[in-house]
């Protein structure tokens, strides 16, 4: 659905697309900060929201579901190449540049984590740039709210079927 939404997105003319989780976890006031971040920094291309639990931020995750998520991350960063500290947020904006267009263009391998997937494709795109260059383009924004919403469908097996997952996205893009 997100990859077909931005197919869409493509012909609007829009300048930026991007996609928010469902159940809101992250306030979608949270927008126009996202926005900010590709005015104050024209080289970025993606705007990751990103939850980091910091002295007057609102964050609530539960215990187990953040320290899972911490090590995913670490394998997703490793995975990608690139220092990301939260992929699975899912409050994320892109600049529409002559490029985007081709990430989406191939359905996703991934049902669960085609977020590591998409950053998986763009490194490849951008390679032979330096990961000093690319860390420029995708900038992560701490969030200043973010809940966890109870009701999650995501099970124990779900993280093993990630980790799989994880494991075609690296064979198939390095």
């Amino acid at each position: 659905a997100i990859r077909r939404g931005f197919v869409h997105g493509f012909g609007t003319g829009a300048d930026f697309l991007g996609f928010w989780d469902a159940d809101l976890s992250t306030p979608l006031d949270a927008l126009p900060r996202f926005v900010r971040v590709f005015v104050e920094h024209p080289d970025s291309q993606m705007v990751f929201g990103s939850r980091v639990k910091l002295m007057g931020r609102d964050i609530e995750r539960r215990l187990l579901r953040h320290y899972l998520g911490r090590c995913f991350a670490t394998v997703a960063s490793i995975v990608v190449r690139l220092p990301i500290y939260d992929t699975q947020c899912g409050a994320k904006l892109f600049r529409v540049t002559d490029t985007l267009p081709q990430l989406f263009e191939a359905p996703f391998r991934s049902k669960w984590i085609f977020d590591v997937e998409l950053i998986a494709r763009f490194v490849r795109q951008q390679e032979p740039r330096p990961r000093s260059e690319m860390q420029r383009l995708i900038y992560e924004l701490p969030l200043h709210v973010w809940h966890d919403v109870s009701g999650s469908k995501l099970k124990a097996r779900d993280y093993l079927v990630a980790m799989i997952e994880m494991a075609r996205i690296y064979m198939t893009y390095r």
